[in-house]
């Protein structure tokens, strides 16, 4: 077990490697970033941008260090401070100033002389130690950097903590209610084949499975929020996780903003939409594991033993029904983390998976690198936990 473990780990730490230089790398080759900006206003021609002020984004944004030497700052945090290279200085303050005037010769008409006159200049740039404050210590050591655009010069693990509580509680809600309503009807849905109810519920799931996530939560913000408050009915907040300011439902009377109730309100769309939509694969899915099982000669000799139905389903049928279904709950933990970005998006929750739109929509790259990394290490976790799980619910399976 302890062989397998650090041949696992190890594998664990290349695939980290490697999937953070392939997200590194697209995110610095995609286009926007901080100097998007200041080429559509180049391309407006409303102000005159020099090269200097090109010179001064991209030396305070690390842009004109090669893709390597960027990643490995970003990576581990080093080389830390000014690098000479080729006799030229990078990594630092920018320090700007003419290093050749370019001179014009005129005639003055007054003195009917020929004079000399300073028209422009060759700029040099001088880098001394400001990106070198924009350096993090590297992911590995838990600092992501700082924030471009959304959280301006702050670090990104803050932007990062601020959402990550919104999206636990309602990720973590819906996939506790998911799991605790999907799996008793799938089981009974199994056990039940062909009944009236295995009819209803198979259609249902089906249609909750297919419907896009979208179309249902706006179905559910006009069935439960637009058409009952128009009428003068109690309705149900369909943005945000809290409201600003108090406002009044009928028969619950006046609510107030930021309260637990107020929280509690904002939760239940966004909550049940996810709940269906889970809910049907959950139950699918360990439905037809299910099937399967029960179909095994150890079901059937239980059953020749006299053992009562209820302790065939739940020890001999169940326990083993569940070894496919641990491939698909220990993935949950990456989502718990990432967040649902429809449904997030669709009622103003903030989350990480609207972070991750908004991120990408600003050009903040480094919150979204950010968010690919932890999400790669929480992937690779998880499948880690997966064969260990495997052990616990089938004792016949072993590692080595």
């Amino acid at each position: 077990m302890s062989v397998y473990l650090i041949r696992r780990v190890l594998q664990m730490i290349l695939v980290i490697f490697i999937s953070s230089v392939a997200t590194y790398a697209l995110l610095s080759l995609a286009p926007g970033g901080p100097l998007a900006g200041l080429r559509q206003i180049q391309q407006s021609g409303r102000f005159q941008i020099t090269q200097e002020d090109i010179a001064r984004i991209r030396a305070q944004y690390e842009l004109d260090l090669y893709l390597p030497v960027r990643f490995s700052r970003w990576w581990i945090g080093q080389p830390r401070g000014p690098l000479v290279i080729g006799g030229k200085e990078f990594f630092g303050d920018l320090v700007i100033g003419c290093s050749q005037p370019v001179e014009e010769e005129f005639l003055n008409e007054k003195s009917g002389a020929y004079e000399t006159r300073i028209t422009g200049c060759v700029h040099y740039v001088h880098l001394k130690d400001l990106v070198g404050r924009r350096t993090s210590r590297g992911i590995l050591f838990g600092d992501f950097g700082l924030s471009w655009r959304l959280l301006r010069d702050r670090p990104v693990s803050d932007l990062l903590l601020s959402r990550l509580v919104k999206t636990l509680q309602l990720i973590g809600l819906e996939t506790l209610l998911s799991i605790l309503i999907g799996i008793p009807l799938g089981v009974y849905s199994a056990v039940k084949q062909y009944s009236k109810f295995d009819y209803f519920f198979t259609s249902l799931a089906f249609m909750g499975s297919a419907m896009p996530t979208f179309f249902f939560g706006l179905l559910m913000i006009i069935a439960f929020s637009i058409l009952p408050k128009n009428a003068g009915l109690p309705y149900l907040p369909a943005g945000l996780s809290e409201s600003v300011r108090d406002y009044t439902i009928p028969l619950l009377g006046t609510i107030t903003a930021g309260s637990a109730a107020d929280r509690a309100l904002h939760l239940v769309l966004p909550v049940a939409v996810l709940t269906m939509v889970n809910v049907s694969f959950w139950s699918r899915y360990i439905r037809s594991s299910m099937l399967e099982v029960l179909r095994q000669d150890y079901v059937r000799t239980a059953r020749a033993k006299g053992l009562k139905e209820s302790v065939v389903i739940l020890k001999h049928a169940l326990r083993n029904g569940l070894i496919p279904f641990v491939t698909i709950v220990v993935f949950t933990l990456p989502g718990l983390f990432s967040g649902a970005i429809i449904t997030e998006s669709i009622f103003a929750w903030p989350g990480m998976g609207r972070l991750y739109l908004l991120a990408l929509g600003d050009y903040d790259y480094p919150v979204a690198m950010a968010i690919f990394f932890i999400l790669a290490v929480l992937t690779v976790i998880a499948t880690l936990l997966r064969d260990i799980l495997y052990t616990v619910v089938d004792p016949r399976i072993r590692l080595s």
